[in-house]
Protein backbone atom coordinates (compact mmCIF):
# COMPACT_ATOMS: atom_id res chain seq x y z
CA UNK A 1 0.00 0.00 0.00
CA UNK A 2 2.81 2.57 1.09
CA UNK A 3 4.41 1.64 -2.01
CA UNK A 4 1.65 2.19 -4.56
CA UNK A 5 0.97 5.24 -2.84
CA UNK A 6 4.53 6.65 -3.36
CA UNK A 7 4.39 6.11 -6.80
CA UNK A 8 1.18 7.55 -7.39
CA UNK A 9 2.84 10.82 -5.93
CA UNK A 10 5.40 10.19 -8.32
CA UNK A 11 3.42 10.21 -11.29
CA UNK A 12 1.05 12.89 -9.65
CA UNK A 13 4.12 15.54 -9.30
CA UNK A 14 5.67 14.27 -12.52
CA UNK A 15 1.96 15.05 -14.59
CA UNK A 16 1.74 18.45 -13.07
CA UNK A 17 5.47 18.76 -11.70
CA UNK A 18 14.32 23.51 -15.18
CA UNK A 19 17.44 22.45 -14.08
CA UNK A 20 16.77 20.43 -10.61
CA UNK A 21 17.80 21.24 -7.46
CA UNK A 22 19.81 18.62 -5.82
CA UNK A 23 19.07 17.21 -2.33
CA UNK A 24 22.20 19.25 -0.99
CA UNK A 25 20.20 22.30 -1.96
CA UNK A 26 23.00 23.26 -5.16
CA UNK A 27 22.18 23.43 -8.74
CA UNK A 28 22.55 19.83 -10.38
CA UNK A 29 20.34 16.45 -11.75
CA UNK A 30 18.95 14.30 -8.60
CA UNK A 31 21.77 13.50 -6.16
CA UNK A 32 24.26 13.41 -8.62
CA UNK A 33 26.45 17.21 -10.02
CA UNK A 34 25.58 18.68 -13.42
CA UNK A 35 27.50 21.76 -14.99
CA UNK A 36 24.23 23.61 -15.38
CA UNK A 37 24.22 27.02 -13.53
CA UNK A 38 21.20 29.44 -12.47
CA UNK A 39 20.56 32.56 -14.83
CA UNK A 40 22.56 35.25 -12.51
CA UNK A 41 21.24 37.21 -9.64
CA UNK A 42 18.89 33.88 -9.05
CA UNK A 43 17.56 32.95 -5.04
CA UNK A 44 15.92 29.48 -4.19
CA UNK A 45 14.71 29.20 -1.21
CA UNK A 46 13.96 25.16 -0.81
CA UNK A 47 13.38 22.12 1.48
CA UNK A 48 13.38 18.19 0.84
CA UNK A 49 12.31 15.18 2.71
CA UNK A 50 15.45 13.12 2.92
CA UNK A 51 15.12 9.22 2.53
CA UNK A 52 17.36 7.88 5.29
CA UNK A 53 18.83 5.48 2.00
CA UNK A 54 20.03 8.83 0.49
CA UNK A 55 21.48 10.15 3.69
CA UNK A 56 25.08 9.57 5.38
CA UNK A 57 24.30 6.57 8.15
CA UNK A 58 24.61 9.07 10.88
CA UNK A 59 21.10 9.56 9.55
CA UNK A 60 19.49 5.82 9.92
CA UNK A 61 16.61 7.58 9.91
CA UNK A 62 14.54 9.55 7.81
CA UNK A 63 14.97 13.58 7.97
CA UNK A 64 14.33 16.67 6.33
CA UNK A 65 16.44 19.68 5.17
CA UNK A 66 16.51 23.14 4.20
CA UNK A 67 19.07 25.71 2.03
CA UNK A 68 19.38 29.31 0.80
CA UNK A 69 20.98 29.78 -2.63
CA UNK A 70 22.07 32.52 -4.63
CA UNK A 71 23.45 32.23 -8.18
CA UNK A 72 26.21 35.71 -7.55
CA UNK A 73 27.24 35.74 -10.71
CA UNK A 74 26.76 33.42 -13.86
CA UNK A 75 30.05 31.34 -13.10
CA UNK A 76 29.46 31.27 -9.33
CA UNK A 77 26.60 29.89 -7.28
CA UNK A 78 26.54 29.41 -3.17
CA UNK A 79 24.35 27.45 -0.94
CA UNK A 80 23.77 27.43 2.87
CA UNK A 81 22.00 23.81 3.76
CA UNK A 82 20.95 22.58 7.26
CA UNK A 83 19.95 19.26 7.97
CA UNK A 84 17.62 17.77 10.69
CA UNK A 85 18.86 15.72 13.61
CA UNK A 86 16.78 13.92 16.12
CA UNK A 87 17.66 14.32 19.71
CA UNK A 88 17.12 10.54 20.22
CA UNK A 89 20.40 10.31 17.59
CA UNK A 90 22.44 12.58 19.57
CA UNK A 91 21.62 11.22 23.80
CA UNK A 92 19.48 14.01 24.50
CA UNK A 93 16.32 12.10 25.27
CA UNK A 94 17.40 11.10 28.86
CA UNK A 95 17.16 15.21 28.91
CA UNK A 96 13.32 15.47 27.75
CA UNK A 97 14.32 16.34 24.11
CA UNK A 98 12.16 14.70 21.64
CA UNK A 99 12.36 14.82 17.99
CA UNK A 100 13.90 16.75 15.41
CA UNK A 101 15.91 19.60 17.78
CA UNK A 102 19.33 20.06 16.16
CA UNK A 103 20.82 20.21 12.40
CA UNK A 104 24.18 19.81 10.79
CA UNK A 105 24.72 22.93 8.80
CA UNK A 106 27.11 23.37 5.50
CA UNK A 107 28.13 25.72 2.72
CA UNK A 108 28.06 24.55 -0.68
CA UNK A 109 30.23 26.50 -3.79
CA UNK A 110 29.53 26.11 -7.41
CA UNK A 111 32.50 27.19 -9.75
CA UNK A 112 31.91 27.62 -13.75
CA UNK A 113 35.19 26.90 -15.74
CA UNK A 114 33.57 26.48 -19.04
CA UNK A 115 30.73 27.59 -20.74
CA UNK A 116 28.56 25.48 -23.09
CA UNK A 117 29.64 25.51 -26.81
CA UNK A 118 31.91 29.02 -25.26
CA UNK A 119 35.33 27.95 -28.08
CA UNK A 120 33.10 25.17 -29.80
CA UNK A 121 29.72 24.58 -30.38
CA UNK A 122 30.14 20.85 -29.48
CA UNK A 123 32.07 21.90 -26.24
CA UNK A 124 30.45 21.08 -23.31
CA UNK A 125 29.88 23.25 -20.21
CA UNK A 126 32.01 22.49 -17.09
CA UNK A 127 31.56 23.28 -13.37
CA UNK A 128 34.42 22.86 -10.38
CA UNK A 129 32.41 22.15 -6.96
CA UNK A 130 32.46 21.15 -3.41
CA UNK A 131 29.81 20.51 -0.46
CA UNK A 132 29.97 20.83 2.95
CA UNK A 133 34.33 20.79 2.56
CA UNK A 134 34.87 21.80 6.27
CA UNK A 135 34.65 18.96 9.29
CA UNK A 136 35.15 20.46 12.63
CA UNK A 137 38.88 20.18 12.62
CA UNK A 138 39.40 22.60 9.74
CA UNK A 139 40.55 19.92 7.57
CA UNK A 140 39.49 20.47 3.76
CA UNK A 141 40.54 17.58 1.84
CA UNK A 142 41.79 14.55 4.16
CA UNK A 143 38.96 14.34 6.32
CA UNK A 144 37.81 10.70 7.16
CA UNK A 145 35.50 11.25 9.89
CA UNK A 146 34.03 14.23 11.69
CA UNK A 147 30.86 16.34 10.85
CA UNK A 148 31.53 17.19 7.48
CA UNK A 149 28.73 14.49 6.67
CA UNK A 150 28.05 15.64 2.89
CA UNK A 151 31.65 16.44 1.76
CA UNK A 152 32.40 16.04 -1.09
CA UNK A 153 34.47 17.25 -4.02
CA UNK A 154 33.57 17.53 -7.81
CA UNK A 155 34.22 17.94 -11.47
CA UNK A 156 31.03 18.03 -13.81
CA UNK A 157 30.49 18.25 -17.53
CA UNK A 158 26.95 18.95 -19.72
CA UNK A 159 26.41 19.09 -23.20
CA UNK A 160 23.19 19.50 -24.36
CA UNK A 161 22.16 17.31 -27.52
CA UNK A 162 18.98 18.50 -30.06
CA UNK A 163 17.58 15.20 -31.27
CA UNK A 164 15.10 16.58 -33.54
CA UNK A 165 11.91 18.78 -31.75
CA UNK A 166 13.44 17.23 -28.55
CA UNK A 167 16.56 18.09 -26.52
CA UNK A 168 18.60 15.29 -23.86
CA UNK A 169 21.37 16.36 -21.51
CA UNK A 170 24.13 14.42 -21.02
CA UNK A 171 25.32 14.92 -17.75
CA UNK A 172 29.09 13.23 -16.35
CA UNK A 173 30.86 14.36 -13.75
CA UNK A 174 33.32 12.59 -11.33
CA UNK A 175 33.60 12.75 -7.16
CA UNK A 176 35.62 12.78 -4.45
CA UNK A 177 36.03 12.55 -0.58
CA UNK A 178 37.26 10.50 1.90
CA UNK A 179 35.11 9.98 4.11
CA UNK A 180 34.88 6.26 5.72
CA UNK A 181 31.29 5.93 6.21
CA UNK A 182 30.03 7.94 3.16
CA UNK A 183 32.26 7.38 0.16
CA UNK A 184 31.69 9.47 -2.91
CA UNK A 185 34.93 8.56 -5.26
CA UNK A 186 33.94 7.91 -8.81
CA UNK A 187 31.99 8.60 -11.78
CA UNK A 188 28.56 9.97 -11.88
CA UNK A 189 26.36 10.20 -14.90
CA UNK A 190 22.91 11.36 -15.50
CA UNK A 191 20.26 11.76 -18.75
CA UNK A 192 17.71 14.42 -18.47
CA UNK A 193 14.94 14.91 -21.05
CA UNK A 194 12.71 18.03 -21.15
CA UNK A 195 9.37 17.38 -23.63
CA UNK A 196 8.75 20.13 -25.75
CA UNK A 197 4.50 19.44 -24.91
CA UNK A 198 5.53 20.51 -21.40
CA UNK A 199 9.04 22.50 -21.54
CA UNK A 200 9.09 22.83 -17.74
CA UNK A 201 8.74 19.80 -16.88
CA UNK A 202 12.26 17.47 -16.77
CA UNK A 203 12.60 13.56 -16.71
CA UNK A 204 16.10 12.52 -15.20
CA UNK A 205 17.50 9.08 -15.23
CA UNK A 206 20.95 9.13 -12.95
CA UNK A 207 23.90 7.21 -11.24
CA UNK A 208 25.66 9.29 -8.12
CA UNK A 209 28.54 6.93 -7.56
CA UNK A 210 26.44 4.66 -5.71
CA UNK A 211 23.02 4.11 -6.60
CA UNK A 212 20.91 4.73 -9.65
CA UNK A 213 17.81 7.01 -9.36
CA UNK A 214 15.14 8.26 -11.50
CA UNK A 215 12.60 11.46 -10.99
CA UNK A 216 11.52 14.31 -12.23
CA UNK A 217 11.02 17.89 -11.51
CA UNK A 218 8.49 20.87 -12.38
CA UNK A 219 8.80 24.70 -12.49
CA UNK A 220 5.25 25.69 -11.84
CA UNK A 221 4.04 29.19 -12.45
CA UNK A 222 8.28 30.13 -13.23
CA UNK A 223 8.65 30.07 -9.70
CA UNK A 224 7.73 27.01 -7.40
CA UNK A 225 10.20 24.17 -8.11
CA UNK A 226 9.37 20.68 -7.59
CA UNK A 227 11.23 17.47 -7.10
CA UNK A 228 10.61 13.54 -6.87
CA UNK A 229 13.17 11.01 -6.86
CA UNK A 230 13.14 7.46 -6.68
CA UNK A 231 16.54 6.11 -5.58
CA UNK A 232 17.06 2.89 -6.51
CA UNK A 233 13.73 3.06 -8.03
CA UNK A 234 11.98 2.32 -4.79
CA UNK A 235 13.13 4.89 -2.18
CA UNK A 236 11.24 8.21 -1.83
CA UNK A 237 13.32 11.40 -1.68
CA UNK A 238 11.09 14.94 -2.62
CA UNK A 239 11.35 18.72 -2.21
CA UNK A 240 9.96 21.91 -3.48
CA UNK A 241 11.77 25.29 -3.40
CA UNK A 242 10.72 28.86 -4.48
CA UNK A 243 12.95 31.12 -6.92
CA UNK A 244 12.90 34.28 -6.89
CA UNK A 245 14.78 36.44 -9.96
CA UNK A 246 16.56 39.60 -8.88
CA UNK A 247 17.67 40.85 -12.33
Amino acid sequence: MIKRLILALFFLCTAGVLSAQLTYGTTGLLHAPSAEMQKDKTVMLGANFMNKEITPPTWYYHTYNYYLNVTFFPWLEVAYTCTLFKAEALGLKPYGYTGFTNQDRYFSVRLRALKEGQFWKYMPAVVFGTSDPFTSSGDVINSTSGNGYFCRFYVAATKHVSIGKEEIGIHLSYLYNKRLEYKLNGIAAGISYNPTFAPDLRLIAEYDSKDFALGATYLLFNHLHLQVEMQRMKYFTGGLAYKIYLK
